[in-house]
């Protein structure tokens, strides 16, 4: 990007924070939540336009009345925490995502739009900032990143320059979708859907998406803290994709079987209570992290059946190429020894309770 494009991009957040009153925002203290209403949602396909995906909703307005927000940053907010905080709102809705909105406030108070979103998941004051106040350094929310690579979980891509003030845009980044990182997994508000978790691409490209990090984000400029460790995914009834596919394989493994087709229907969640049952725990059919602790089998070279191919699924999520065949040859060794070595695991190709963790959670 030229000298003169940041000068610009400086100059319209800077003149739009100016006219809407200086608003500053802070990360309040919130409660740690579990991730126990998500599920994963499927994929939506349809996209318009361009590859990156529908045109992004109106968003162009700072709320300056009746709000409660704050002038002093004070806490620092985890990156697993504020992930749990966003997969609330995919469920809030009588179990259905969170309709989109300028207008109207949630019921926790935070505006239905997508900052008012990004606003929430951060703990931000009621109802929220709006895309530009999320980018503006006056605010103290975050910072800019030099480039795409350093996005860690947690992390915002906003569009806050676009001249058309009804098509900036703000979504939270989960995680990349594979390794040429040509995709990642996000969470975003939009209009039609609400509340959705899929793969974008916005900011690869030459697009107006620049990478921010929330200042008060662990590990990030606010507070230093070491990255945490990532969460195990939450299936339940409607869940769908990889995520339960492995799971459906493990519980084969564990002698209920069941078809792996992805989607946690009534047979998957019969299974579950079973297995839960033999394992004196809680049988509600949702697979939890109590639940994953004991579902997982360490499997290893020489290993082969249901729990291999539950591996291998999770592997080629991450973008390595192998066949779910269920035996743990030289090329799933190679890829779970690459993948462990990317995420900060012990390195010895075995992959085990910190390993599957890895695979299945968020990070």
């Amino acid at each position: 990007m030229s000298l003169r494009s940041r000068l610009t991009r400086r100059a319209q957040v800077t003149l739009i924070g100016v006219a809407a009153g200086g608003v500053a925002a802070a990360i309040a203290v919130v409660p740690s939540l579990t991730d126990s209403t998500s599920s994963e949602p499927t994929k939506v396909a349809a996209q318009k336009a361009t590859d990156y995906g529908p045109e992004p909703e109106a968003d162009s307005k700072l709320v300056t009345q009746g709000s409660e927000l704050s002038t002093t940053a004070t806490a620092t907010l985890s990156r697993d925490t504020m992930i749990n905080r966003a997969r609330t709102w995919l469920t809030a809705n009588n179990g259905g995502p969170v309709p989109y909105s300028m207008e109207r406030n949630w019921k926790d108070g935070y505006r239905q739009d997508c900052s008012g979103y990004v606003s929430m998941a951060l703990g931000l004051g009621k109802p929220g900032l709006n895309t530009v106040g999320l980018a503006d350094s006056q605010n103290g929310v975050t910072k800019r990143l030099s480039g795409m690579s350093q996005l860690k979980k947690g992390d915002l891509l906003i569009d806050y320059s676009t001249t058309d003030g009804d098509f900036r845009h703000v979504v939270i980044f989960e995680k990349w979708a594979n390794t040429s990182h040509s995709a990642y997994w996000a969470y975003e508000q939009r209009g039609t859907y609400g509340t959705t978790h899929r793969q974008l691409k916005y900011g690869i490209g030459s697009d107006n998406y620049d990478p921010f990090r929330p200042v008060k984000l662990g590990g990030g400029g606010g507070g230093q803290l070491p990255s945490p460790g990532v969460s195990w995914p939450i299936l339940q009834s409607g869940s769908k994709g990889a995520d339960v596919r492995s799971a459906q394989q493990l519980l084969t493994a564990r002698g209920y079987t069941v078809e792996a087709d992805g989607v946690f229907g009534p047979k998957t969640r019969s299974a579950a209570i079973k297995f839960q049952k033999s394992r004196s725990l809680a049988a509600d059919g949702v697979i939890g992290p109590n639940t994953w602790s004991k579902l997982i089998k360490t499997v290893q070279s020489g290993s082969s059946g249901q729990a291999v191919k539950a591996a291998q699924t999770q592997l080629k999520v991450y973008g390595y190429s192998l066949a779910v065949d269920g035996k743990f040859g030289s090329r799933t060794k190679s890829a779970a020894v690459a993948f462990q070595k990317n995420h900060d695991l012990q390195v010895d190709g075995v992959i085990g309770p910190n390993t599957w963790r890895a695979l299945l959670g968020t990070r």
